[in-house]
């Protein structure tokens, strides 16, 4: 069968394929719609990709070629052998998506889960359609609807507006950090439904997604007023083996975002972060989140309550003693400074006794042997010498005083 020749103006200038929804740019140049719109929205310069002519980023201007989709749609037809191009859809506008805004005010009825439900959908569906309904002020809409649920101890649809906020996240990065960074409500709201709810597994990894997202842009006034309730429930999803991966992340993160408020280090202290963490890591989970495991346990070892609640878990110095020189440079960095603040401020004969039998200066002896950072191999000396008078008829101190001066 002879290869039917595609015309060229039926081809995108961008992608080279068959345009399905062609669209006119100002220089009068027709682009499929999803490439274009792409362009725009990735291009460092925003010029016309054929005559280098400046361009708006604004989806508004390019003006769809009702005239060539309907030649393509004929052509594509009448060839045998060529994929029919689909006939595609209005270009969602602004007026549809405030009619579903406005149909959220309605009490909570059909008319208010008919228009969450389209909502989400719509964001569901593509960029562009996130892009006009983060204009027409949805983000700000779906926050609303969660602070009221929230008041009102009502969980209709929650879901579905966590979904929404999420999803309009990237798209406005910006109008999301003015919306929830001073946002006490918000806050209250997500953290509400870990309290109540931690049994609904998808709105907790949704709620739990936008705590963290909502933590990395809060401004210090937010972070400095988190109560010790909101941490327990933090340490909460820690403890719900049900929940995903993903969650239990998003918890590791959002404890690590507000680790710089010192009192929030004693507020995690007290809400049993630290036994959590290392039951946690007893797991044996993937590596990065050993890693942030490592690095929350290394800031809360170096508060004196932090200390205590570590050595008051029996197996809290032969774990760290055990991923040492096993996971990663970082978790190496980590674990050293945990045996270092705990020689240093909380060895107690029983302490560095247990140090000695778990393995802990067995290890600190081999990364003085192993190809580590200069520095690290500097902190496990001092920790070695510290306590030396105790540990010095350990046959691991007698390898370490051979190698001590290496040539």
């Amino acid at each position: 069968m002879e290869e039917v020749e595609t015309p060229q103006y039926f081809l995108c200038p961008i992608s080279f394929q068959i345009m399905e929804d062609p669209v006119t740019t100002v220089t009068g140049i027709t682009y499929d719609r999803e490439s274009i719109e792409q362009w725009l929205l990735k291009a460092k310069e925003c010029v016309c990709p054929v005559t280098k002519q400046p361009l708006s980023r604004s989806f508004q201007y390019l003006t769809p070629n009702h005239t060539l989709r309907r030649l393509i749609q004929a052509w594509s037809s009448s060839n045998t052998g060529v994929e029919r191009v689909s006939t595609t859809k209005t270009p969602l506008n602004m007026i549809h998506v405030k009619k579903l805004v406005k149909g959220l005010d309605a009490p909570r009825d059909y008319s208010f889960q008919t228009s969450l439900e389209k909502l989400h959908a719509l964001a569901s569906q593509s960029e562009r359609n996130r892009i006009c309904m983060a204009e027409a002020g949805v983000a700000k809409a779906m926050v609303k609807v969660i602070n009221q649920n929230f008041q009102n101890r009502n969980t209709t649809c929650m879901e579905e507006a966590l979904r929404v906020v999420h999803l309009l996240w990237n798209t406005d990065h910006n109008g999301m950090r003015t919306l929830v960074g001073e946002n006490f409500d918000f806050i209250n709201s997500l953290t509400w439904i870990l309290q109540h709810h931690l049994d609904n597994k998808k709105m907790v990894n949704e709620a739990m997604t936008l705590l963290k997202l909502t933590i990395e842009v809060a401004d210090s006034t937010l972070l400095g007023s988190l109560s010790l309730e909101f941490f327990k429930e933090i340490v909460r999803v820690l403890r719900n083996k049900a929940l995903s991966q993903q969650a239990i992340k998003s918890a590791l993160h959002v404890l690590t975002q507000t680790l710089p408020v010192a009192r929030n280090r004693t507020k995690i202290v007290e809400a049993g972060a630290v036994a959590e963490l290392i039951e946690l890591e007893l797991e044996k989970p993937e590596k990065n989140i050993t890693e942030l495991i490592f690095n929350l346990l290394a800031h809360l070892c170096s508060c004196a309550e932090g200390r205590e609640q570590f050595l008051r878990h029996g197996a809290g110095i032969a774990l760290v003693s055990k991923r040492v020189l096993r996971v990663s440079a970082a978790t190496d960095d980590r674990a050293i400074h945990v045996f270092s603040v705990i020689a240093k401020f909380s060895a107690s004969d029983e302490v560095v006794l247990e140090m000695l039998r778990v393995g802990a200066v067995s290890k600190l002896c081999m990364v003085m042997q192993a190809d580590c950072a200069s520095y690290l191999k500097e902190k496990a000396r001092e920790i070695l010498r510290l306590h030396s008078k105790v540990w010095n008829n350990s046959p691991c101190i007698q390898v370490y005083l051979l190698t001590r001066h290496q040539r």
